[in-house]
């Protein structure tokens, strides 16, 4: 990853953002990482890879049993005293 002052990146916005476009670019602020610039194809990739919440409602009867099947693995006993009242 390319990194550049936040004085650079401002005199030069145009070039860094042809560059963000082929790899990101982080721009730093006394010496530190701020902020990145990238593609709009990889911001949207990285998007889509976000964890998606389902309710109750997005779940089947079928998907619903067999949850409700499930058991944890025997090894796993050793942690009920952290879940217990």
């Amino acid at each position: 990853m390319i990194k550049v002052s936040s004085a650079e990146f401002q005199r030069n916005i145009g070039r860094y953002q042809d560059m963000a476009l082929k790899e990101p670019i982080a721009v730093t602020r006394n010496g530190r990482e701020r902020t990145v610039m990238l593609s709009i194809e990889e911001y949207q990739r990285l998007k889509r890879r976000d964890r998606r919440v389902m309710g109750l409602e997005d779940f089947t009867d079928e998907d619903i049993a067999a949850i409700e099947r499930a058991r944890a693995p025997e090894h796993t006993k050793a942690f009920d005293h952290e879940v217990e009242d």
